[in-house]
């Protein structure tokens, strides 16, 4: 389905190819199929209506850019997902996702670029991380987009980097929540 755009420049959306192959990696992980998701930073909503369409049981997605949100909306109620779904204005570095369903198995965090080069430990994006281990299923994945150069850490908190990919200027890291 092609999905509604903002004005140039206000949203980042992902390429079907490589969303496509996103969502064959994740597949190994029996994901998004009957799993609760968490879409921050979701700009149009591309990952989210995604995994909705896969089979994902419910999606929150997270924006704070309202004109996005008015776009978001059309393309939710386009792709007939207004009651799988659940659409919060707020800045995911501050507030994870909402918890107020059951924890999330697959949370995809897709910050501008600029907010990715940082990942130590004290960074924005290590702080929402560390907050996201509290609103993760046991187990659950979290997927990260960073510009291509920008490499996460080993670790955060309790969520393990279990794989990592790239494609053109982009990468993605998986990461896995782990007991240890």
């Amino acid at each position: 389905m092609k999905l509604f755009s903002p004005k140039k420049g206000e949203s980042r959306p992902i390429t079907d190819r490589v969303k496509e192959s996103l969502f064959n990696v994740l597949y190994k992980y029996d994901l998004p199929d009957g799993k609760m998701v968490a879409d921050l930073f979701c700009g149009v909503g591309s990952l989210g209506l995604e995994a909705l369409s896969r089979g994902a049981k419910f999606v929150t997605f997270v924006e704070k850019n309202p004109k996005v949100i008015a776009t978001l909306k059309k393309n939710i109620e386009k792709a007939g997902f207004a009651g799988e779904s659940k659409v919060i204005r707020a800045d995911a570095f501050k507030m994870g996702a909402s918890v107020d369903v059951q924890k999330y198995d697959l949370i995809f965090v897709d910050p501008p670029y600029s907010d990715t080069k940082d990942v130590r430990e004290d960074s924005a994006l290590s702080r929402l991380l560390m907050l996201l281990n509290k609103q993760s299923a046991p187990d659950g994945i979290v997927v990260v987009r960073t510009q291509r150069r920008t490499e996460m850490l080993e670790r955060y908190d309790r969520f393990e980097t279990i794989e990592r990919r790239q494609w053109g200027t982009m990468a993605v890291t998986i990461l896995q929540q782990s007991s240890k």
